[in-house]
């Protein structure tokens, strides 16, 4: 079969050949683990059931999962061994499963989390991913998957394509964000934890806080307050950030707050920020391979 699963459409039969991502057809798993540095609604008691996927279709110069996205660090497993670490999350109290950069192996998550819930699987289902999709792709999550938790990246095409090698970045990530509302509505909270909907969290990178501001206006514009934002300081100089000027510095107080004061004046109501030293290495999980 071949591969349009993302908007590279690389049409390539896994199996045999690599296309953008480098992924092959078997899943890679690089850490399963319980992350307690989510957004406070996703994390519950424990922690949010991270499963993070080898591989992606992005190539950011400053991607702190380098390891693993770029570099394809990881373990091969089948379809039946994923369903049991959905089950494994749940039995650790997990709050959710929260499967990060999963886009290239939509296919066999699906088949995983059918497996799962037949097997008992309860906790909501969260889909972390670099918004950059295909809508017919999403819509294979249609009753899987429960809160969508979307990076929307650049608002300009010039960074998009510069630091991410993603064309058309903007079109595509919006028009899967609105696929993905339509999927799950409007966002629900039962006992301070997300059952059900959307936050998209934009990372604000050093020179770029009038991109920001962009991007915040789309979404009050577009959602309202019937999704949360999530706005990040945490943008750290990292992997290849050295080789271009604009982004290899840390992210000052007086850029991250003008975008935080702008959301506020807009009237933006659900939206989560960062306070404090957040862009440190020590942040970045430790890809080990435990619990694959």
């Amino acid at each position: 079969m071949r591969c349009e699963i993302c908007p590279r459409r690389c049409k390539v039969d896994r199996k045999n050949i690599l296309g953008f991502c480098r992924a092959e057809k078997k899943i890679k798993i690089a850490l399963v683990s319980l992350h307690k540095w989510e957004e406070p609604c996703l994390v519950g008691e424990n922690g949010a059931g991270t499963i993070f996927f080898s591989h992606c279709n992005l190539r950011c110069v400053y991607c702190q999962n380098f390891v693993i996205s770029h570099e394809g660090f990881g373990a091969e497993v089948s379809i039946e061994r994923l369903a049991e670490i959905f089950i494994e999350q749940q039995a650790r109290g997990a709050a959710n499963i929260e499967l990060v950069t999963p886009t290239h192996y939509t296919e066999q998550i699906c088949a995983a989390i059918d497996i799962a819930k037949a097997g008992g699987l309860k906790l909501p289902m969260v889909w972390n991913s670099n918004a950059y999709e295909n809508p017919e792709t999403l819509e294979l999550l249609r009753g899987r998957v429960n809160i969508f938790l979307p990076d929307l990246k650049y608002f300009d095409d010039e960074p998009a394509k510069i630091f991410s090698n993603a064309p058309n970045y903007f079109s595509i990530a919006t028009v899967a964000i609105k696929k993905m509302f339509e999927l799950v509505g409007a966002a629900r909270i039962d006992n301070g934890k997300m059952i059900r909907g959307l936050i998209v969290r934009h990372l604000v990178l050093p020179n770029y806080r009038h991109d920001a501001i962009k991007i915040v206006d789309w979404l009050y514009e577009t959602f309202g307050d019937k999704i949360f934002i999530s706005l990040m300081n945490q943008y750290t100089p990292i992997y290849r950030a050295a080789e271009f000027k604009k982004i290899n510095r840390a992210l000052t107080t007086f850029e991250y707050n003008s975008v935080i004061e702008h959301a506020i004046k807009l009237g933006v109501k659900n939206c989560f920020m960062q306070i404090g030293k957040t862009a440190d290495k020590s942040f970045i999980p430790n890809f080990n391979l435990s619990g694959v």
